[in-house]
C-alpha cells in the first residue's frame, strides 16, 4: 500500500481545529485559491487569515465569501490561540515568498505546525527543521511523497463507480466541482468519497496524493492505488488536474486519467476564457476538441463518457450565466451547472443515472 505521508501526518491535518491561512501579500482571488477554499470547506477550523497589507477586516470583504465563515477575521499579527500556520496560496511556481520566512520562523517559535503546499518544501530548509525540532512542531509538505509504484491496470472492484473531473484548464473550478457533487451523493445517502489528488484538496480532507509531485512514471500507478483504497465505496470522485492541451500540465492530466480508468467524467470550464492560463499567447481549443480527446483517451482502457459540465460563470451576470448553462446544455446534450450558484443537484443526478445505466445495485 502506498503511503502519502506517515500515518501521524494524515491525523495531524485533520486534527487541526485552530488554523491560521496565511495570505499576506497575496490576497488575491487568483494567487490565494488555497485559502478560499479552506474558508469555504475547513471554515469551522479557522480562526483568521493573516494579511498585514490589507484594510479589508474579514473573508468577506477580502474573498468575498459568503455565510458563517466570512466573519472570520482578517489579522496584522498570529492569533496566540492558533495550532498551525496553512500557508494559503498557490503561487506560479511554488516558492515560499522570501518577505514571508520571518513569519514562518515567528509560528514556529509559538509552537504551532506548519502545513504547505507548495513545491519549495520547507522541510529542506535547514533553518526551519532546527526551529521546529526545537520546539517540537511539525513540518508538513502535502506535495512531499516517496511513491515509486506503476499501476497495474488490473480491475477495481466493480460496483464502485468512479468519476473524473476533467478541464479547459487549470483553475477553472474541478475541485470544487468534485467536492460539491460527492457533498450531493452523501446527502442523498450514497455511500461516496471524494479523492483529493492536489494540494488543497489534501489540506481540506487529511489525505490524498499529491499527483503533480510524482514521478511520471508513477503517476498512473500512485491514482490507481488510491482508488483501490477506497473502491470499498459506492460512487468515488476523484479530482482533477490541469487540462490535457495545457502545454505545461498535460502529463499530469492523463496520469489522473489512466490511473483511475473513470467510468464517467465530469467537463468543467471558465465561460469567457479564451487563453491557456500562464499563457497568455495561446488560444484555448475548442470545448468539442478537449472532449472528443479526452474520451478517446479514456476509452483505451475503459468503457467511458462525459456525464455532465460544470460551468465557472464567475465572470458573467446572472442572467448571463443561465444563458451559458442553457447553451452549453444544448450544444453538448449534458446536464450543465455552476455549482456555486446553482448547486451540484444535476451532477449528482448524472452520477446516479450512469450507476443505473451500469446495471450496479444502489
Amino acid at each position: 500500500m502506498l503511503e502519502l505521508q506517515p500515518y501521524s501526518v494524515e491525523q495531524s491535518l485533520r486534527s487541526h481545529r485552530a488554523i491560521t491561512l496565511l495570505t499576506q501579500g497575496f490576497s488575491n482571488l487568483f494567487v490565494a485559491k488555497t485559502a478560499i477554499s479552506m474558508l469555504r470547506y475547513r471554515g469551522a477550523d479557522i480562526v483568521a487569515i493573516l494579511d498585514d497589507q490589507v484594510d479589508e477586516t474579514n473573508a468577506a470583504e477580502l474573498f468575498q465569501v459568503s455565510g458563517e465563515f466570512g466573519q472570520i477575521p482578517v489579522a496584522k499579527e498570529i492569533p496566540k490561540d492558533s495550532d498551525a500556520l496553512y500557508i494559503g496560496i498557490a503561487p506560479p511556481g511554488g516558492k515560499l515568498p522570501s518577505e514571508w520566512r520571518p513569519v514562518v520562523l515567528n509560528a514556529i517559535r509559538m509552537k504551532m505546525d506548519i502545513v504547505s503546499g507548495l513545491h519549495d518544501f520547507l522541510s529542506a530548509d535547514p533553518e526551519f527543521v532546527a526551529l521546529a525540532e526545537a520546539n517540537d512542531v511539525q513540518l508538513i509538505d502535502v506535495r512531499q511523497n516517496q511513491i515509486t509504484e506503476i499501476a497495474t491496470g488490473q480491475p477495481f472492484r466493480p460496483d464502485c463507480l468512479r468519476i473524473l473531473s476533467v478541464g479547459q484548464d487549470c483553475s477553472v473550478g474541478k475541485m470544487v466541482a468534485t467536492l460539491e457533487v460527492n457533498r450531493g451523493l452523501v446527502e442523498r445517502g450514497f455511500d461516496s468519497q471524494f479523492l483529493a489528488s492536489g494540494q488543497t484538496g489534501i489540506m481540506i480532507t487529511g489525505t490524498g496524493v499529491p499527483v503533480d509531485c510524482v514521478a511520471a512514471d508513477f503517476a498512473n500507478g500512485a491514482v490507481e492505488d488510491l482508488v483501490r483504497r477506497n473502491d470499498q465505496h459506492d460512487f468515488v470522485l476523484v479530482e482533477g488536474q490541469g487540462s490535457i492541451s495545457h502545454p505545461a500540465f498535460s502529463a499530469v492530466t492523463l496520469g489522473l486519467l489512466h490511473g483511475c480508468r473513470p467510468d464517467g467524467m465530469i467537463f468543467c470550464y471558465e465561460a469567457g476564457r479564451q487563453q491557456i492560463k500562464g499563457l497568455n499567447d495561446l488560444d484555448l481549443p475548442s470545448i468539442a476538441s478537449q472532449m472528443n480527446a479526452l474520451e478517446t483517451m479514456a476509452n483505451l482502457l475503459n468503457e467511458s463518457r462525459f456525464i455532465g459540465v460544470a460551468v465557472n460563470t464567475r465572470m458573467l451576470t446572472p442572467d448571463d450565466a443561465k444563458a451559458e448553462v442553457a447553451r452549453i446544455e444544448q450544444e453538448f446534450g449534458l446536464p450543465a451547472c455552476d455549482v456555486y450558484r446553482d448547486g451540484a443537484d444535476k451532477l449528482v443526478d448524472a452520477c446516479i443515472a450512469l450507476k443505473q445505466d451500469k446495471g450496479i445495485a444502489q
